[in-house]
C-alpha cells in the first residue's frame, strides 16, 4: 500500500505524534501552508498543485 498524509503546517508535530501512536511513524507527510479552512476552492487547488511534486516524491521515493 502506498500512503502519504497531507496536513497543514500547524500540524507537523501533532500529525507525527498521531502517526506514531497509530503505528504509522514511517508514513511520509507533506505539509501545506496553514490555515486552510477559510481558503476558496481555487486557493485549495493552487495549494494542491504546489504540493503535488512533494506528494509524488513521497509515494515513489
Amino acid at each position: 500500500m502506498v500512503t502519504v498524509y497531507v496536513a497543514s503546517s500547524e500540524f507537523v508535530e501533532g500529525g507525527a505524534a498521531q502517526a506514531r501512536a497509530l503505528g504509522y511513524a514511517a508514513v511520509p507527510a507533506v505539509h501545506v501552508p496553514h490555515p486552510i479552512q477559510d481558503r476558496t476552492d481555487e486557493e485549495m487547488r493552487a495549494l494542491a498543485e504546489r504540493a503535488l511534486e512533494e506528494i509524488l516524491a513521497a509515494v515513489t521515493g
